[in-house]
């Protein structure tokens, strides 16, 4: 009895880690080994341009620095538009729409960047919601606002905003996105890819 117990608890575990890095990277094989808390860098984003391929590197990583490193990161990635996501591991919206951030990172994230803005949280929970919803880019913590006050994004929890090629700011979309396609429709239109 014990055996099936221990079994089973096996079964399950492969399963959850299984189902993890599916929705992480889509399903695909997992390539090179990152930096980051993820683990691994999709196949499919293997090959892209430096400044991204940096950012996938730190998939998971939540990085200090506050304003200064996160307009560095701004001006580093000049040339590719960018995608910010302000969340937080208590904001049942941002945990609702996580997913579809996690699924347009894979698939555009070889010409868009995506950055993350952890605000108003503390380091551990922001770190167990990462290992619950890996996403193949960094987060910056923002315990205090300062980065989102950099992008106008302090009011609405989850803000997402959207940089074009040139680095100036198109949209401040404030609130949960219902699905990918609405997302991905955002991405096309103010960050013009």
């Amino acid at each position: 009895m014990k055996r099936i117990g221990i079994a089973l608890g096996v079964v399950a575990l492969v399963a959850v880690v299984a189902i993890g890095l599916s929705q992480a990277g889509g399903g695909e094989k997992q390539g090179k080994s990152a930096g980051g808390a993820c683990g691994s860098v999709p196949t499919r984003l293997e090959g892209a341009p430096q400044p991204l391929a940096d950012l996938h590197e730190q998939g998971c990583d939540l990085l200090d620095g506050g304003p200064k490193a996160f307009k560095e990161r701004l001006a580093a990635l000049k040339g590719h538009p960018v995608v910010v996501n302000k969340w937080a591991s208590w904001c049942g919206p941002c945990r609702a729409e996580f997913p579809h951030f996690q699924k347009a990172s894979v698939a555009l994230g070889k010409r868009v960047a995506f950055v993350g803005v952890d605000s108003n949280d503390n380091y551990g929970d922001a770190a167990k919601f990462l290992e619950q919803y890996p996403v193949t880019y960094p987060s910056y913590k923002d315990g205090s606002n300062t980065i989102a006050q950099v992008f106008n994004g302090v009011v609405a929890f989850p803000t997402t905003v959207f940089y074009d090629a040139s680095g100036k700011l198109q949209y401040i979309h404030n609130g949960q996105y219902p699905s990918e396609a609405a997302l991905r429709r955002d991405i096309r239109r103010y960050a013009g890819a």
